[in-house]
């Protein structure tokens, strides 16, 4: 993601400073010559961090842009392909407005409350129960709950499968989730005709249904629901085309017919409760009688003094006269009359508590109202009864009333128009699953305690009189409910029919399935014209099934198997510990995920289980197609964290490539000192391993031990033995390595380069700050760090140096309160930012809090910049407090001058001499004596005493060193500058007599005053007027110098008494030359801090806000 950002600030450009393009950059180009970068940064306390500018651009030039980072809307290419993608370029992307309320809550209750709760839902109560519909509702109600809840970003439930589980497991489960939602628009079509010609218009029918019995009526019904069904599908196709904005105009008043409707239900069940509406039902012994073919339940009237004959009576016998030949059923029951709707107040929860499961064409029986029957004799008659048109058992019921929770998926479909994705996205999808499962259980109990069973399991509304079952309910008219579920269903229809054809267009863009590319081209506009007609051939697929009930289970299928993913993807995430898996929702726990997995699968078998293995197979199918077509899709893979524990074969899947930056984490190689007796050096550095691994991920703790294989094997034994031992003591799960060279320097280059095995190897090296470099003795463990920095920065690994390691916590110890504080000065690929992350996962900083600083310069504006950097670390889900610091310009000090002039002197005095060790050690002395006896007697009145440079650093040297090994840095190529008239002077090696050449000077650290910078202005003048040879210093390092001692103020004032302080490591010089030069710099940059951690980034990004 930084990656993409820097590719933006290329091509935007910085603040303009300057007329030139170049400088009006953050970004410096290689070519640049020293003397360019001089200029370009002086004055701009970015001296230390120059020479990587071209790789490393100023966080007070990226703010803005990271800040204003947008993510990425479903199914739509990474960054990097748009790019180079000519028509990402062209098209323009509309800004996103859409809040919670209106982007998601009504879009998920629009889709919600539709097709099955005005169709189905009573005959759902008749058939399971109310305490089986219950159970249901709650299943399929917590299932969609759990898997939306930790929905952490944005871009649908696609786009968090492939990116998170790879492009394998996200094309074969898109795919399922495309033809999941295309379904869904055959079901919503199917319902709308259903509605249509049963309730509205019955004589619309082109095949007539009447006269006709059995399989007859049941066919002309269905083929009724083709041919309207396609012509339904074929107009909202067409609307479609058009153009979406019609669909998105449309769908406020198809959501208002919904909420009228709900409503018009709840106040005719409250009307129940003093008035219950008349709507009688007929029943010829216990069994309900179709009330279209007669007008009086009864067998006959009194009309006058003569009893006649109803139309009933006529249904059932030969002929009108009493005399004639009846039904035998008809012969032995009565014709009762009972009220369809008695009422909450009477009673009837109590009889449609339990299920009453049906076979096909049985007839509905009403209970409690004694029959008699004849077992012998043959049934005639029956399409006089009401019958059920399906077997209906509680599976059945589980998968005809999932899809109605589906509509959940609306809101994260939509991220792309919404303002705030990922604060939208759960706040609006949990408010809408609380409402809507409210108003789908409290349906359950009411309709089970306001309308009677056989009423209830009546699906089409035969014993009412062709009427909306629901609708009977409703105040103060049927016809509110009819019309409000057809424009529901219409609604609902015309998104799925928007949705589904994107969906597939964002699979076929991302070109992971070759033979569907063809369907992410489409208009001018981006509207996906193949992809809608793709699309409506599959749904006419399932118009052509023709049943509700049939195609039902099959979506069920396809989003179970959707939703079971993402259960996997983010239990996947979270049990891995992916450091930028980082959910919103605070009451998250894996064990969530993997019960929402579970309730996924057990649904799928529930609902039907041989279309859970279709579906399954299809998925798999998908799934090897992908992968054996060879996936070039980088967008990292959850499943490749077990890799790393795994044997031969994740190995070889690693071998691939590098890890996404999803999947990054710090693989730490240790690099430990042992002593004499190969014991370990400062175990402090597994103490801090430990606390950043949490038991995670790939450590090598890796020694050295000097001499030949042969002779040296058990010395090589014992150091593993102890490093092995004090792992095991720390905690640190890894693994331990002894490199035996001529050399250290030979030995750690070693462990450097060979550490790990194959895509298991490390991505970051842990190495202490050398303690008492100045001392002569110690020069080689100096010359080692350096060497280190140099060939981590070559092998692009990251870099941790703590400072001071013996006095960083234990394992056993807890910091009850205080402050983790990142100085964020250059951009570093995000390991500043996920570092503190990591660590506040361990119990010993878990209570600190992390502060995060960064640097103004004097043309930026801070207000703004802190504004971008709170904005960017909200899409990294990171806490943190947010503080620029403000670094003015200012003249160079006499304390900075000095201190170059020690640097510098030391280094050419190193240099030029080739003595032994006692001439050396003689000859210093000596030019000390002179050094502090001259500046007595120049200014006795404003210098401290001095003090020998072989107290500072080549006193008591050991062994004589070679001319490589005393170079430092010496600015070749500098010219005079004038420097400022606060500046000290010194004579420089330049502008002294033969007799003086080595003379140097040094103010004792303990009798400096406490801010050099602001000395007394006069004494500085006269001191520089009597030192004019200081103005030959090298200005490359005084201005390194003076950097170093302004921002070491700032970080010191700041952050002292912070529990850790992680600050950007300067990169070491390009040249053999000024090596010291560089410790001094790194010296002056910690000074007075406790703990300090120096962190370079290994050239690649380490986090981002996707999960």
């Amino acid at each position: 993601m930084f990656l993409i950002v820097q590719r933006q600030c290329r091509k935007s450009g910085g603040k303009n400073r300057d007329a030139t393009s170049k400088e009006s950059s953050p970004f410096i180009n290689s070519s640049t010559s020293d003397v360019e970068k001089s200029q370009q940064y002086d004055g701009k306390n970015m001296a230390l961090f120059e020479e990587e500018m071209d790789t490393s651009p100023m966080v007070s030039s990226m703010l803005s842009s990271l800040a204003n980072y947008s993510n990425l809307t479903q199914g739509s290419k990474e960054h990097e392909e748009a790019e180079n993608n000519e028509e990402a370029r062209k098209k323009t992307v509309q800004a996103p407005r859409m809040g919670t309320i209106m982007g998601v809550y009504l879009p998920c209750l629009q889709n919600i409350l539709g097709v099955i709760l005005f169709l189905r839902m009573t005959w759902l109560v008749g058939a399971g129960g109310v305490l089986g519909t219950f159970t249901i509702v709650f299943m399929c109600c917590s299932t969609v709950s759990l898997k939306h809840t930790y929905t952490t970003g944005a871009g649908g439930s696609y786009y968090m499968i492939s990116r998170s589980l790879g492009p394998e497991f996200g094309g074969a489960v898109g795919i399922c989730f495309y033809l999941g939602t295309t379904f869904a628009g055959a079901m919503y079509i199917l319902g709308c005709i259903e509605i249509l010609l049963i309730y509205i218009v019955p004589a619309a029918a082109i095949f007539k249904m009447e006269g006709l019995e059995g399989a007859e009526a049941e066919a002309a019904l269905l083929n009724n629901m083709r041919v309207y069904g396609t012509i339904v599908l074929s107009f909202m196709a067409l609307v479609v085309f058009v153009g979406v904005k019609y669909v998105n105009k449309l769908a406020l008043v198809f959501l208002a017919c919904v909420i009228l409707s709900i409503l018009a239900v709840y106040a005719g069940v409250i009307k129940t409760s003093f008035d219950p509406p008349d709507f009688p039902v007929c029943v010829l012994g216990n069994r309900t009688l179709v009330s279209k073919g007669f007008d009086i339940c009864a067998k006959t009237i009194e009309r006058g003094n003569a009893t006649v004959t109803t139309k009933l009576w006529r249904a059932f016998c030969d002929s009108e006269f009493l005399n004639a030949t009846c039904d035998e059923y008809f012969t032995n029951n009565n014709i009762s009359q009972i009220q369809g709707i008695p009422g909450i107040t009477s009673g009837i929860l109590a009889e449609n508590l339990f299920s009453t499961f049906m076979e096909k064409n049985s007839m509905l029986e009403k209970r409690g109202i004694p029959a008699v029957l004849d077992p012998e004799a043959p049934e005639t008659n029956t399409n006089r009864y009401v019958l059920a048109d399906i077997t209906s058992f509680f599976t059945l019921l589980v998968g005809i009333y999932f899809p109605s929770v589906t509509g959940i998926m609306a809101g994260s479909n939509r991220s792309g128009d919404l303002q705030d994705a990922q604060k939208s996205i759960p706040i609006g999808t949990i408010m809408a699953i609380i409402t809507t499962s409210i108003i789908y259980m409290s349906s359950v109990i009411l309709f089970g305690a306001c309308v009677d069973g056989v009423v209830l399991r009546d699906k089409f509304g035969e014993g009412v009189n062709g009427n909306l079952v629901i609708g009977t309910l409703a105040w103060p008219s049927p016809w509110v409910i009819v019309f409000g579920s057809f424009f529901s269903t219409c609604g609902a229809g015309l998104q799925s029919l928007t949705g589904a054809p994107r969906l597939l267009q964002a699979i076929a863009r991302d070109g992971i399935i070759p033979f569907l590319r063809v369907f992410g081209h489409g208009k001018a506009n981006g509207e996906p014209t193949w992809a809608l007609l793709l699309t409506a051939c599959i749904c006419e697929i399932g118009i052509l099934i023709a049943s509700l009930d049939a195609v039902a289970p099959i979506l069920s299928m396809f989003f179970l198997m959707c939703y079971m993913f993402v259960n996997l993807a983010c239990a996947l995430q979270t049990l891995l510990r992916t450091p930028n898996w980082r959910p919103r929702f605070k009451f998250y726990h894996w064990a969530l995920s993997l019960l929402g997995m579970s309730l996924c699968l057990t649904l799928m078998f529930l609902c039907s289980w041989y279309y859970a293995i279709v579906a399954m197979v299809i998925a798999s199918c998908i799934y090897k197609y992908i992968e054996f077509c060879g996936a070039e899709k980088e967008w990292g893979d959850g499943i490749r964290g077990i890799s790393l524990s795994a044997a031969r074969y994740a190995l070889m899947r690693l071998e691939e490539g590098p890890p996404h930056t999803k999947n990054w984490r710090p693989q730490i190689l240790v690099l430990m000192s042992l002593d004499a007796e190969q014991n370990v050096e400062q175990p402090r550095l597994l103490s801090l391993t430990s606390q950043l691994k949490a038991g995670k991920g790939l450590t090598i703790v890796g020694a050295c031990v000097e001499g030949t294989y042969l002779n040296n094997q058990p010395q090589a034994q014992k150091g593993d033995q102890s490093l092995r031992k004090l792992m095991e003591v720390e905690k640190v799960k890894g693994f331990s390595q002894v490199v035996i060279s001529s050399n250290l320097r030979d030995a750690t280059s070693h462990l450097i380069q060979a550490g790990g095995l194959g895509g298991l190897h490390h991505n970051t090296v842990l190495v202490s700050f050398p303690r008492n470099w100045k001392q002569a003795e110690e020069h080689h463990r100096c010359r080692n760090f350096i060497e280190v920095v140099r060939e981590t920065t070559a092998a692009h690994l990251a870099l941790l140096v703590p400072k001071n390691i013996s006095a960083y916590p234990s394992n056993g110890e807890r910091f009850t309160e205080g402050h983790i504080d990142v100085w964020w000065i250059v951009h570093d690929g995000g390991m500043l930012m996920l570092l503190p992350f990591l660590l506040r996962h361990h119990k010993v900083w878990r209570k600190c809090k992390m502060r995060i600083f960064t640097v103004a310069q004097m043309d930026d504006n801070s207000i703004q910049m802190k504004k971008d950097l709170m904005t960017f670390l909200y899409h990294l889900r990171f806490d943190a407090e947010v503080e620029v610091v403000e670094m003015h310009e200012s003249d160079i000090s006499a304390y900075t001058y000095e201190k170059t002039l020690v640097m510098e002197q030391r280094s050419q005095i190193l240099k030029e001499m080739h003595l032994t060790k006692n001439e050396r050690e003689r000859e210093i002395q000596s030019i000390t004596d002179v050094s502090r006896g001259s500046i007595r007697r120049k200014n006795p009145s404003n210098l401290h005493p001095q003090r020998s440079i072989a107290e500072e650093s080549v006193g008591g040297s050991g062994e004589e060193k070679s001319e490589e090994e005393v170079q430092l840095i010496q600015g070749k190529n500098a010219t005079p500058t004038p420097t400022s008239p606060t500046s000290p002077t010194a004579p420089t090696p330049a502008a002294m007599s033969p007799g003086e050449e080595v003379q140097m000077t040094w103010t004792d650290d303990t009798e400096k005053p406490n801010n050099p910078a602001v000395a007394n202005p006069e004494s500085i003048k006269d001191m520089f007027n009597m030192k004019p040879e200081w103005e030959n210093l090298n200005h490359s390092n005084v201005r390194r110098m003076h950097h170093a001692q302004k921002l070491n103020e700032v970080i010191v004032k700041k952050s002292q008494e912070a529990k850790l302080v992680l600050l950007n490591m300067p990169g070491p010089p390009k040249n053999r030359t000024g090596e010291e030069n560089y410790m001094e710099f790194l010296e002056v940059l910690t000074e007075g801090l406790n703990r300090v951690l120096l962190v370079r980034g290994g050239g690649r990004e380490v986090i981002t806000i996707y999960s």
